[in-house]
Parts: C-alpha cells; structure tokens; sequence
C-alpha cells in the first residue's frame, strides 16, 4: 500500500475490512443506510471497503449494491436473530435467551476476523461498536498484524459504564488493542476519557454525514395547516417520544390558545415502544393530533421532512442509563432546511447550539419542550434563522467530503504503523 494522493485515482490505495453487527441483508434492506453510502464515498476516495457481519437467519457470503459482505455464522439458522431486527442489546433485554448467543457469536466473528486478515486483502481493520467488536479486530490484528481503527458510538459505553470493574478493564483492554481510536461525538470522546485516562479519540461523526439538497425545503405556508412536528427515529425509550407527547397535551402552566397546544405531530419509526405510545396519546387526547406512521422507505423521508414545520428529538437518558450518541436526524433535518429542537443531552449539542443552530431544552421537561414549540410556532423569522444558521453548521462540520477525508487520514496513520513495524 502507498499513502500519495496520486493512489487515489484507479486502483485502491487502501483496502479496509470493516466489522459491523448488521449490514443490509439485500439491496431493498432499509437497515444501516448511511454506512452503505459511507462505504460508496471512501470508494471515491480510493479507498476500498469490504463488510464483515453476522449471517442473518443463514445467509451467507454475497454483494450488496458492489460491497463486498462477509458474513460468518453463529448459531443454528432459526436461532440467527441476535441482530439485523433490532439492537443486539435491546434483542437480549425482551429475549434473555439470546444472551447465550453471545459467546459463539464473538467466537465465529474473531475467527472469521482472523481468516480474513491472514488473506493478505486488507490494510486495515475498522471495527463498529468496539463492544464487542474490537475483539474480532483485535483477532485479525494479531493473526497477520493488521492496524485496528475502534469506533465508539456511545451506547457501548453504557455497558461499562453500568458494570461493574472487569467490564470497564474490558473497555481499557479493546482500546489498548486499538491503533486508533474515533468517536462520534464529543460526548462520546469525553465519556471514553473518563473510562481510560489517556486515550485521545478523535471525534468524526461517522454515520452523520449528509449532502445539504442543492437548495433547503421551502417554509410551509400558514395556510397548509397548523404547526407541523416530526419525529423520526427507533420507537424507544431513549428517544423521550412519551415526553413529547406531554408536551403536545398541555402540561400544568401552558395557555391552551398556545400554538404548542394546536401543534401536530407525525411520528417516523418503529420500535418495541410503539404500542404504548399509541395508548398513551390516546389517553391524552392526542389521537387526533399525533400519527404514527411506523418504518417508511428511505426515499419517502425527503417528503416527510418538506411536510413539517420543525423536528423534534426530545431524547432522554433511558432506565440502562443509555442516551442518543449524536442525533443523526437532526443533521438531515437541518440539511432540509428545517428548525429542530432537542435535548440537551448525550451528543446533541454537537448539532444544536442553543439558539444559534436550533433549540435545546432540558431532558424530560415537557413544560419546556412545550415551549420551545410554542416559541418556534410563534415567531417563523426565529425558525428560519435558526434553520439557515443549523444548515449552514451541518454543510461544514458534517459534510461527506470532510467527514470520508478525516476517516480517510486516520487509514493511511495507521496502515504507516503496520509499515513501520514490518521495517
């Protein structure tokens, strides 16, 4: 491999193998979407990327859309569910049963790790979710010396956090395997610092990347309806969707003439909370106001976004002391050109600088969330400067271009070690 700028015209000057838990099972599979386009970006920028993932009900080696997917199986095929349908720790809280899974899991995943580094194919190993990923990196780093990028999401991060000692060595142990470590958020970097003094994670928002549309949504007329709201995102706890739902019901202290008492609400998602919710905007009054639209094809979300007034991600800390990493929505929301509002939480402030690039309220306080909506709903000049100022913010800090140059700056670092040691 060489590292020239010149290499990245032609063929590939480096060739990466990245472990993930779930990856489209076939070119119609909604899962993942933005790791399917960073995947065709870095090929733009001559770097060569092949999937390694878990088999999904027994399916095995094939291509997807020109990338190349390794798939290593795990369990018997009817058993083959710990991913793909839902988080591999959400599947393991409703289905304890599956926890058994685990083991063979990381098991067949270093094996196959390893199998594959050993062909000689790849330069580097980047491994998703290091918990329990970087176990299979650091397989494929010890069978044939290929450099490990670890990539921290946050959610990961709660695992240790919540666990006792020998899970936070676990953590120290997968970064001491890594040759370089990322993470999505500032948050996220900060939270690592705190489990391994010294560790310096560079932060790329990997997975919030977007292209702003040549020019952002019109406003909506006033005439097109009352104040509009989205939600989109996985229907659980830590999204705070029961918050918002609060928020639209008036809570204690709120004018019912407010707009935040008129306001509409459509809700993009699916998720295992999405029943109670259902009853509990029932029991509020809402069912008139609030849509649940469920799971809705890629293509159909530019629709949902130019139908709205304003996004909402009222995220909160869930009962496993889990948050939102960084709020990718929130990116494509202001990439619209639309105003968002969310908590101040987790990630969040990475996209929403209070009233600069969006509002943000406090997690869990439905008074306030009402009025910030109502404060957005009131007053449109508000919303269109802090819509213009967030797209602007995301154009230069969460572009594709910027975001595929950092990551690939942190593969050529690492695969100069692997030349370095061979020397």
């Amino acid at each position: 491999m060489t590292g020239g700028a010149a290499d990245r015209v032609g063929a590939p000057w480096c060739r990466v193998l990245l472990i993930a838990s779930a990856y489209p099972r076939s070119g119609s599979d909604v899962i993942t979407p933005w790791l399917g386009t960073a995947i065709r970006r870095l090929a733009g920028a001559g770097v060569h990327v092949d999937v390694l993932a878990p088999a999904y009900q027994g399916l095995g080696d094939h291509t997807v859309d020109g990338v190349r997917v390794h798939r290593f199986r795990y369990a018997p095929r009817a058993w083959e569910r710990l991913t793909h349908e839902q988080a591999a720790p959400d599947r393991v809280r409703e289905r304890p049963a599956y926890l058994a899974l685990v083991p063979p899991y990381v098991g067949a995943g270093a094996a196959a790790a390893a199998r594959l580094a050993r062909s000689g194919r790849y330069d580097v190993v980047h491994a998703l979710w290091p918990v329990p990923h970087a176990v299979l990196g650091g397989a494929a780093r010890w069978a044939a010396g290929v450099p490990l990028v670890s990539t921290f999401f946050g959610a990961e991060l709660t695992w240790a956090e919540t666990g006792g000692r020998a899970r936070r060595a676990a953590v120290r142990a997968m970064v001491g395997w890594s040759d370089a470590v990322t993470a999505i958020s500032s948050s996220t970097a900060a939270r690592l610092a705190a489990l391994v003094p010294g560790v310096r994670a560079e932060v790329i928002p990997f997975g919030a990347a977007t292209d702003a549309p040549a020019r952002p949504d019109r406003p909506r007329e006033p005439s097109e309806g009352g104040f509009s709201l989205l939600f989109v995102g996985r229907l659980v706890e830590r999204k705070g969707v029961h918050v918002l739902l609060h928020a639209l019901a008036r809570p204690a202290g709120v004018d019912p003439g407010d707009p935040a008492a008129r306001a509409t609400l459509d809700v993009v998602g699916a998720g295992p909370e999405r029943p109670a919710l259902e009853a509990r905007a029932a029991r509020l009054g809402l069912a008139g106001r609030v849509r649940f639209h469920g799971t809705v094809p890629a293509e159909c979300m530019a629709k949902h976004f130019a139908r709205c007034d304003a996004l909402v991600l009222p995220a909160v800390v869930d009962a496993r002391g889990d948050t939102e990493g960084l709020g990718v929505v929130l990116v494509e929301a202001l990439a619209h050109g639309r105003p968002v509002i969310a908590s101040a939480v987790g990630g969040i402030p990475d996209v929403v600088r209070h009233d600069d690039t969006g509002l943000l309220v406090p997690p869990g306080d439905a008074g306030a969330l009402a009025a910030a909506v109502g404060a957005l709903a009131a007053d449109p000049a508000r919303a269109r400067r802090l819509a213009d100022a967030g797209r602007r913010h995301v154009a230069a800090a969460f572009s594709w271009d910027g975001i595929v140059g950092r990551l690939a700056g942190v593969y050529a670092r690492v695969a100069r070690l692997r030349a370095e040691r061979a020397a």
